[in-house]
């Protein structure tokens, strides 16, 4: 009896290891076939950054992630690690999510997440963090430049990573500038400058730096300064009447450009002041003369001047009689004979040239006709025509 007693145990034993045997190789077999998953994470500098690992058929084994340090930050849903900016988003056998606020560059790195199966499984998911570039700042604005000046523009931004790109424009239109990139710590800074010889054509132009980085939203980052630009004035008179008469008015504006904008105008005559101020009007820029008449025909002079220098524009004004005016006017008669001229001698140049032409023409048939008497056949007339036309060349010949 006590025999039978201890083959039983035996055989139970012997059942149970090898039932703990089959479990174990069958757990270990399932194991082999749990991955876990991640995905490389991309975020701006001062973001939250979501670190996901996920295994798609999990026998209650646990998930870990782990920092480039390789310090534990989350096993399940225990924190291991102090940091405030750490936080558990999701934890379950099939995912665990943790997320990283206020991210720095120095987050950058390789995190790990571990499955703990025998033997341990990881995956890797690299932490990008992106440089954002400090708001552009543009230098050399001379306020005013003047016309000549050389001058250098520098828009300037830092912090960027990868390296930010710096474009000009002027108004709306781009142009080129000389791009400079240099290195600081993990972070690079970009110059760009743009050299101008200024004009009177940039007075109120806009220049715009923009800058362009995968971390901002388009034209989030620029600005803009309008350059001012002092020149001397330039001038130039408008008038209403091409043919001036006697008794209209005369209205004659001095068009007057410059910065800054030009002192009120001098309206001078043939070099001296406006003879009949009670006909002759002075409204800002206008000169407008009442009444024309053979007096007032001479030289008038507009002359604006600021702090850099001084222009002069001149008209010369000849007021006409209405009657001869009418008289002197456009002569349709005298175009017309000219017209009827130059048809006449084309008509006889035509007719000139038809008469030689058909005489040249007539004189070679008459030949070939004087070849052709008498001939038997065609070439015994062609023979003759030729004897005949030698007989005429040699009298000629003769004659001269």
């Amino acid at each position: 009896m006590i025999l039978k007693q201890h083959f039983l145990f035996a055989l139970y034993s012997v059942c149970g290891i090898i039932l703990k045997a089959a479990a174990t190789k069958n757990k270990v077999r399932g194991s082999q076939g749990q991955f876990p998953i991640t995905q490389n994470v991309t975020v701006s500098e001062g973001g939250t950054a979501n670190m996901t690992c996920r295994v798609d058929h999990n026998d209650n084994t646990s998930l870990q992630w782990s920092n480039p340090a390789q310090q534990t930050l989350f096993f399940g849903d225990k924190k291991a690690l102090r940091d405030n900016r750490i936080e558990l988003v999701r934890a379950s056998w099939q995912e665990l999510t943790i997320s990283i606020s206020e991210v720095t560059l120095s987050d950058e790195g390789q995190y790990t997440c571990s499955l703990f199966t025998m033997p341990v499984k990881t995956a890797k998911a690299f932490l990008t963090v992106l440089g954002v570039p400090e708001k552009p700042q543009i230098a050399g604005f001379t306020k005013p430049a003047m016309e000549g000046d050389e001058i250098t523009l520098t828009c300037v931004t830092s912090g960027s990573k990868p390296a930010a790109d710096i474009r000009w424009f002027r108004n709306e239109k781009e142009i080129q500038g000389a791009k400079e990139v240099n290195a600081s710590g993990k972070t690079f800074t970009v110059r760009s400058t743009l050299q101008l010889q200024v004009d009177r054509n940039d007075d109120g132009v806009a220049y715009t730096c923009r800058v362009d980085h995968v971390s901002l939203t388009p034209s989030s980052h620029q600005v803009t300064e309008v350059l001012e630009v002092h020149y001397a004035p330039r001038v130039e008179i408008t008038h209403s009447l091409t043919f001036p008469q006697e008794g209209q008015y005369l209205k004659l504006e001095c068009v007057s450009k410059g910065n800054p904008l030009p002192d009120p105008v001098l309206w001078t005559k043939d070099g001296g002041e406006l003879p009949d101020i009670d006909r002759m009007i002075v409204e800002g820029r206008e000169l407008t003369i009442t009444s024309l008449n053979k007096t007032d025909n001479g030289t008038y002079r507009c002359e604006a001047s600021n702090h850099l220098g001084t222009s002069s524009a001149e008209y010369i004004l000849f007021v006409y009689d209405p009657n001869a005016l009418e008289q002197t006017g456009p002569d349709h008669a005298v175009i017309g004979g000219v017209v009827a001229v130059v048809v006449f001698i084309t008509l006889c140049l035509i007719i000139v040239l038809g008469r030689y032409l058909a005489r040249h023409k007539g004189t070679y048939l008459t030949n070939e006709a004087k070849g052709a008497e008498d001939a038997p056949d065609a070439d015994t007339a062609i023979i003759n025509a030729e004897g005949n036309q030698a007989h005429a060349e040699e009298k000629k010949e003769y004659f001269i």
